[in-house]
């Protein structure tokens, strides 16, 4: 785990950005980040996943419609849903995987703002310390990945999360790969201690509206489909604290499921997962509350105000496929 000192540091580097972080808001796996937005505007946002081939398989015509829409949208800033390095991580904070698959990709002005970032299933096969380090950093200021943080953007409290230790076969079942598990407690200890810290930070945050970003998916009708364990230890957490949306990565498209089954009206599942390899998905074509899936590259833009969420799903070539708003009674309109 990143240390009280690493946060430091990263806030003494990080003096070029409007982002100010409150160590003293932190609780246990989750440091607080504060982000100012534009006065009296909306808060903006990208969203990529699964991403990082050193520009292969698409990821730099994704890049360029991400610079071309960053321009129309101005952003405040970007957010990866994980998967931010193939095929196994990064080897150390020198590897030039850095700079060829991110610095050098996402060149646009538009993208020059923060980057938030989540941890996947690929990442922990490689040095988990070396993106989680400060030092890469200093490389480039745009970049903050932890495995767990709150990013609080005054209307909408962001919680990113990792997911990977939640999976019980990459830990028992790893193959012939791998994984970087320093830091982690036995599994039987951590998960439940985990769980009741997010279920804490959840009920005290007062946003108007709470996304939760993690790598893996919870709801999805792709080749991954329900990721069981967080279905069974996670979505009830998420229902009982009124969350508005979940975003992750890991099936390599994009999609947008909605839940009825949460208490006081609707939680939204949307996949990310398209920054560069895609696949042929078997796609579960009648899966519950299947709205939209594109079996290809892209990436979302959000658009938040104090009651309208408006989502778009891009293509690989910068064209909307699809949308759909959210309004703050959680009602969702097409």
């Amino acid at each position: 785990m990143a240390t009280l000192s690493s946060f430091l540091i990263f806030c003494l580097l990080n003096t070029s950005l409007l982002l100010l972080c409150l160590v003293s808001g932190s609780y246990g796996e989750f440091p607080r980040y504060e982000h100012p937005i534009k006065e009296g505007d909306s808060l903006k946002f990208l969203v990529v996943g699964d991403w990082g081939r050193r520009g292969s398989s698409n990821q730099i015509l994704v890049a360029d419609q991400m610079g071309k829409i960053g321009e129309k949208l101005d952003p405040d800033f970007v957010i990866s849903a994980g998967d931010n390095f193939y095929d196994n991580g990064l080897k150390s904070v020198d590897d030039p995987a850095f700079k060829e698959s991110f610095m050098n990709i996402y060149t646009a002005p538009s993208l020059q703002k923060q980057w938030y970032l989540v941890l996947g299933n690929h990442d922990y096969k490689g040095d988990v310390e070396a993106q989680l380090s400060p030092m890469l950093q200093k490389l480039d200021s745009r970049w903050l990945c932890l495995k767990s943080y709150i990013v609080d953007a005054e209307i909408v409290d962001i919680f990113f999360i990792d997911t990977t230790p939640f999976v019980e076969n990459v830990l028992t079942e790893p193959g012939a790969h791998t994984y970087d598990w320093r830091g982690l407690a036995s599994r039987k200890d951590y998960i439940p201690k985990y769980l009741e810290e997010l279920k804490t930070v959840l009920k005290e945050s007062d946003a108007k509206w709470k996304i939760v970003v993690g790598h893996h998916t919870l709801r999805s009708a792709g080749q991954h489909r329900d990721t069981r364990e967080l279905v069974e230890q996670l979505l009830p957490i998420l229902e009982e604290n009124s969350v508005d949306l979940y975003i992750n990565g890991h099936d390599h498209c994009l999609q947008h499921i909605t839940s009825t089954t949460k208490r006081d009206g609707r939680l939204e599942f949307v996949t990310s997962g398209g920054g560069s390899k895609a696949w042929n998905n078997d796609i579960q074509k009648d899966k519950e509350g299947l709205e939209f899936y594109h079996d290809g590259q892209g990436f979302i833009s959000v658009e938040l105000t104090p009651t309208v969420t408006k989502i778009d799903f891009y293509d690989v070539f910068g064209q909307v496929m699809y949308h759909f708003n959210m309004e703050k009674n959680n009602s969702s309109i097409q």
